[in-house]
């Protein structure tokens, strides 16, 4: 019964994330250079952050599937959790280090969702470690 409990944050989490990846997957997937004058930064040939858009999209997917059937997703939230906290540290990175020109607010944003995300997948991934590792 607890474990039922206690996969309701992780659940939340789940959704939480699958609409962030799937966000910025369609952004980076289909108009990649919107996003990029955005930011401030330089032009870049759009190849090089489509398929990026294309494997958050695919997280995405993944996070609503572990979210449909928690039951042994222990390795996928991890590695999302994981995946949170290195992207949260490498924007931090450049949000303290800004290129010039470029838009803090850009780097800003995504790196407090993306920290906060992570945070709430380490803590929703320790309180449901009994459904997620059966």
């Amino acid at each position: 019964m607890t474990e039922n409990n206690n996969s309701g944050l992780l659940k939340i989490v789940l959704i939480i994330y699958a609409v962030v990846c799937i966000v910025y997957g369609l952004g980076y997937l289909l108009v990649p250079n919107l996003l990029v004058d955005l930011s401030g930064g330089e032009s870049v040939f759009p190849g090089w952050l489509r398929w990026s858009g294309g494997i958050l999209i695919a997280l995405g997917v993944g996070a609503v599937l572990a979210y449909l059937k928690p039951n042994g997703q222990g390795v996928f939230v991890t590695t999302i959790a994981l995946g949170c906290t290195l992207a949260g540290l490498a924007l931090l990175w450049t949000w303290i280090n800004p290129e010039d020109g470029a838009n803090i607010w850009f780097t800003a944003m995504p790196c407090i969702i993306v920290l906060a995300l992570a945070c709430l997948l380490w803590w929703s991934r320790q309180k449901a470690k009994k459904l997620l590792y059966p």
